[in-house]
C-alpha cells in the first residue's frame, strides 16, 4: 500500500517562499515520472509540475520561472521549491505519479499566499 506524505506547506505573504516535501513508501518511486498537483477551494485538482526518473522536467504555465521541481531517488522523495508566490498559489498541494497514477492521494499540505 503506498504511502505519500506531503509537507513544508503554510501561510506566506505575497513574493514570499515555501519548499515542500513529498515522501513516498510502499511503492516504487525511481523508475517513473513524478508531479505535483494543487487544488484550491471550489476548483479542480491541476499539474503544477512534473519530473521524469531521469530528471527531465515541465511546469504548468502558471508557475514556470518561479516553481522548481526536483527528485532525491536515494530517498524517495519529491520537492518543489516555490518562489515568488502569488495569492493565486493559495491550495492543498500533492504528489502523485503520473501514470500509472497511485489511487490513494496523500493529506496534501496547505499552501496560504496572503498579506
Amino acid at each position: 500500500q503506498v504511502q505519500l506524505v506531503e509537507s513544508g506547506g503554510g501561510l506566506v505573504q505575497p513574493g514570499g517562499s515555501l519548499g515542500l516535501s513529498c515522501a513516498v513508501s510502499g511503492s516504487i518511486f525511481s523508475g517513473y515520472t513524478m508531479g505535483w498537483y494543487r487544488q484550491a477551494p471550489g476548483k479542480q485538482r491541476e499539474l503544477v509540475a512534473r519530473i521524469s526518473s531521469g530528471g527531465i522536467t515541465m511546469y504548468a504555465d502558471s508557475v514556470k520561472g518561479r516553481f522548481t521541481i526536483s527528485r532525491d531517488n536515494a530517498k524517495n522523495t519529491v520537492y518543489l521549491q516555490m518562489n515568488s508566490l502569488k495569492p493565486e498559489d493559495t491550495a492543498v498541494y500533492y504528489c502523485n505519479r503520473i501514470f500509472p497514477q497511485w489511487t490513494a492521494w496523500g493529506q496534501g499540505t496547505q499552501v496560504t499566499v496572503s498579506s
